[in-house]
């Protein structure tokens, strides 16, 4: 029987590195590219499936926050999450240098510099939520708790109503 190719992610590389139990998936054979359609690909519920979004603070701070796929990212609840005036999203050209991650790809996991991480709370009423595995076509599934533990998160309100 062939084993099916798999390739790790620095993301999965992390978490078997910290023991975190999780699962991992690929839709890299489908033309899915937004976050609604990887979690459709994936037959997963919208809810449960995270976009990670990166933002710089009228402090020049950079923060991460992680939002259900087909929602928005409320930059004042944002903001006031981060205990800044503002947020704005950084610019397309400025992730990769900054976190090590390309648009589509961006994980909380493993980047460069690790930056105040806020999550949606509703991740806290799924027993798994899924993001992305640090790779376009890769996404991981944990636990909302054992995220916290590698990455030190904040759960809070972030999104438009």
């Amino acid at each position: 029987m062939a084993k099916e190719k798999f390739e790790k992610t620095n993301v999965m590389r992390v978490l078997d590195q910290k023991k975190v139990e999780y699962k991992h998936y690929t839709y890299a054979d489908t033309d899915a590219i937004s976050g609604v359609e990887v979690a459709e690909v994936l037959g997963q519920n919208p809810d449960q499936v995270f976009k990670t979004l990166v933002t710089v603070g009228r402090t020049k701070e950079h923060y991460v926050f992680m939002i259900p796929v087909a929602e928005e990212l409320d930059l004042k609840k944002a903001a006031s999450a981060a205990g800044e005036k503002s947020i704005e999203m950084i610019k397309s050209k400025e992730l990769l240098p900054l976190t090590g991650y390309i648009h589509g790809g961006c994980s909380p996991i493993g980047m460069k510099k690790q930056f105040k991480t806020f999550v949606h709370r509703t991740a806290l009423d799924f027993d798994t939520i899924i993001f992305s595995a640090g790779k376009i076509g890769y996404q991981v599934e944990l636990k909302p708790q054992d995220l916290e533990s590698v990455v030190r998160c904040t759960f809070s309100d972030l999104i438009t109503e």
